[in-house]
């Protein structure tokens, strides 16, 4: 599946250590801009526009510059700023104190999630079906974003329709909440009680082939590394909040990616995939049917709730989805 030699001093050994340690790096940074609102709003706003001036100046001759990569790494942080305002924007009065008014509690600023998630996986799906095409069973060679090359087939069509069908099952859209302050936690997360455990494993294993079948030299990095960090801190530390996780390592990923790209594409740090035509079948099938899976469950809950998912938190009944929802204000 991956190959661990192509450069001097590469070994499967280092490849896990870096694998740990970009993993604790994105987990760390994601805990220090959740738990701390200046450091998140300097992580969204100021980071990113000292770097697009490098990008586009000193490192433009090496840094991404296709449509893909740019368009991840500002949805990315656009969609970061977005949650960051979700939980922090609010009107208090100045002689009681009270919370007169806050952005989350508009049905306008909670439909931002939803949609910038859905853009973000729309943007994948359409790199696969790119992919799939363009490159039909032929080895692409270098082209922009990918040193080694792509291998297209119908693993790019299985996935893309499992991509497809992630985002028909976002559910629960106006059922964002904020967490409350406690003593352990005053970070405020933006929580969505509905996207549970079970989207969230149907989007990893989605966003993994994804990366294999387009990035496959960043597939090791920005494919697992970058699942792992997030989705471990919404079972733990920050439970319920996955999609500000998601938002907020891929975003500075991104930048990281984009300002040491060699990082990824060359060195002894690098790892690449196999292209072997069974393992891509393979996980193509898998990321269709295990998306599948989720959405005939969500049809069996909308059938058996008579809820309309979109409008209403479909998954009410469920333990997890208690539990998130339990530590809302």
């Amino acid at each position: 599946m991956f190959t661990f030699n192509l450069a001097e001093g590469s070994s499967f050994a280092l490849a896990v250590m870096m694998l740990l340690v970009v993993c604790a790096s994105l987990f760390v940074f994601n805990e220090v801009a959740r738990r701390y609102k200046w450091a998140g709003l300097v992580s969204f706003t100021a980071l990113p526009i000292v770097l697009t001036v490098l990008w586009f100046t000193t490192l433009k001759e090496t840094t991404y510059t296709d449509w893909f990569h740019l368009a991840k790494v500002y949805s990315a942080t656009i969609g970061s700023i977005g949650f960051w305002a979700i939980r922090h924007i609010e009107k208090k009065d100045k002689v009681t104190g009270k919370i007169n008014w806050k952005l989350a509690s508009s049905k306008i600023a909670l439909c931002f999630p939803p949609l910038i998630l859905a853009i973000n996986i729309l943007e994948a799906v359409a790199r696969d079906f790119e992919v799939g095409s363009t490159y039909w069973l032929v080895h692409s060679g270098a082209i922009e974003g990918e040193v080694i090359g792509v291998l297209g087939g119908p693993w790019n069509y299985m996935n893309a329709i499992a991509g497809i069908l992630n985002i028909i099952c976002i559910t629960g859209w106006f059922g964002i909440v904020i967490r409350q302050v406690s003593k352990k936690d005053s970070s405020r997360d933006m929580l969505w009680p509905d996207l549970l455990w079970f989207w969230i494993i149907a989007y990893d294993i989605w966003n993994f082939v994804y990366t294999y079948n387009c990035i496959p030299t960043h597939s090791w990095y920005a494919g697992l590394a970058l699942l792992i960090a997030p989705t471990l801190c919404a079972f733990t530390l920050g439970k319920g909040a996955w999609l500000q996780h998601r938002a907020q390592t891929l975003a500075i990923w991104c930048m990281f990616a984009q300002t040491f790209p060699f990082f990824q594409d060359q060195g002894k740090f690098m790892v690449n995939s196999t292209y072997n035509p069974t393992i891509y079948t393979i996980l193509g099938a898998l990321s269709l049917a295990i998306n599948l899976a989720v959405f005939i469950y969500m049809i069996f809950k909308i059938v058996k709730t008579k809820r309309n998912p979109y409008k209403a938190d479909l998954y009410t009944d469920l333990k997890a989805y208690q539990d998130i929802k339990a530590l809302a204000e």
